[in-house]
């Protein structure tokens, strides 16, 4: 047998994101890029700030030695120090570099995260819907994702988490603002949620973390993204600067644990090992360097607003419902009564050159997951499309 059985099941239900954005290349081909509308992958094609290209221009110049070289696998202390300090202001607490651990982008940073904390068969909590990478970064390393639903606004379901802990919860994993409704989840759900798991704690002798996964932090609109490490102890965040920097393809991200998490050092130390033995070693060096600088910088947010709106304004006008996001760059649509289910609904579009991923894959059958982190030209382009589409289906009824 070439290829181990785990690893056979998973290609057979492996990302329909990339299958949906491979589809896309191969329909540019055939019909022209602008005849094709592809709201399959949330990449962001937001120039990065430009202090980027100018720090990156400076390293360059600078060619210092051993700059390139092997790090503390935590990453520079100066990089680590300058990380905090925007963790602390996001957070509402107070750490220095010794809460942070450098990480390989926020899916390297989860798994790292869960080598560290995750017994064989241990359990992590997830809310529906969610990004669909969940499913193995706990795979990998032998736990179980108990997935439960979340309330019909996408708010957490605390009764529902409640019922799934048990002393196997090794951690529940929130993702705020989330992908893929970009439902930022209030202060007092945070809160609410903090109050379950200390009791759940004091219940049982073992407090589950809270990780927060929160690469789109800083893509919010009108709406504040609550603090998780000033919420509860053991919590821990992942994040990264792929949306915020539009830094996708240059894997660098963070961990950041609360000042009160207990057995700090032991832990700290887990995450570094797990980041050194999962073969990501430490992340990329010339990157810490230039994020270092760029603490302070994130791309336009504005725009990603406008092209929120005139999305929103195309599918009001095919008649399209959806979930109106918070936060991130994705419209999460419910599937039209008229369509069998949410795969037929997008094998639907896909003969009108739109492209969505079913919301199957994030745990939630019945969506469309839409990423509107395109050129809004495309946005105004495809309203025809859609409104055809929806026409094409009605006939069928």
């Amino acid at each position: 047998m070439p290829v181990a059985e785990n690893i056979q099941k998973s290609l057979a239900s492996s990302s329909l994101i990339r299958k949906m954005f491979e589809e896309g290349n191969r329909l540019k081909k055939e019909y022209g890029a602008d005849k094709v509308f592809d709201f399959s992958l949330g990449n962001p094609d937001v120039e990065p700030p430009s202090e980027f290209g100018r720090i990156l221009a400076e390293l360059a110049r600078e060619n210092k030695k051993g700059s390139h070289g092997y790090m503390p696998n935590a990453g520079f202390p100066e990089t680590r120090e300058a990380v905090a300090r925007k963790a602390s202001r996001e957070q509402g607490v107070s750490i220095d570099g010794s809460h942070i651990v450098m990480a390989v982008g926020a899916a390297g940073g989860l798994n790292s995260v869960f080598k560290t904390v995750c017994n064989p068969d241990d359990e992590v909590i997830v809310s529906r819907p969610f990004f669909m990478e969940y499913r193995p970064y706990t795979a990998n390393h032998g736990a179980k994702l108990i997935e439960v639903e979340s309330l019909s606004d996408f708010n957490l379901d605390i009764n529902a988490i409640e019922a799934a802990l048990s002393p196997k919860t090794a951690a529940v994993l929130i993702n705020s603002p989330n992908n893929p409704t970009g439902k930022i989840y209030p202060a007092q759900t945070i809160a609410a949620l903090a109050g379950l798991l200390r009791k759940h704690g004091k219940q049982t002798g073992r407090f589950p973390y809270l990780v927060s996964d929160e690469p789109y932090r800083e893509i919010a609109y009108n709406t504040a993204v609550p603090p998780v490490l000033s919420a509860y102890s053991e919590s821990i965040v992942v994040n990264s600067f792929s949306k915020n920097l539009s830094l996708p393809g240059e894997r660098i991200g963070y961990i950041a644990v609360s000042p009160d998490i207990s057995e700090k050092a032991e832990l700290m130390n887990g995450l570094i090992y797990s980041t050194r033995v999962l073969g990501f070693v430490n992340a990329p060096a010339l990157m810490q360097r230039i994020v270092a600088g760029l603490v302070e910088a994130k791309v336009d947010i504005e725009i990603y607003a406008r092209r929120r709106n005139a999305f929103m304004a195309v599918l009001d006008e095919a008649g399209i419902e959806y979930a109106p996001p918070e936060g991130a760059f994705y419209l999460f649509c419910k599937t039209p009564a008229a369509a069998d289910d949410d795969t037929s609904f997008a094998e639907h579009l896909r003969r009108h050159l739109i492209l969505g991923v079913p919301g199957t894959g994030f745990g939630k059958p019945g969506w469309m997951r839409f990423a509107y982190c395109v050129d809004e030209k495309i946005i105004h382009a495809s309203a025809d499309a859609f409104k055809r589409a929806m026409e094409d289906l009605a006939k069928k009824r």
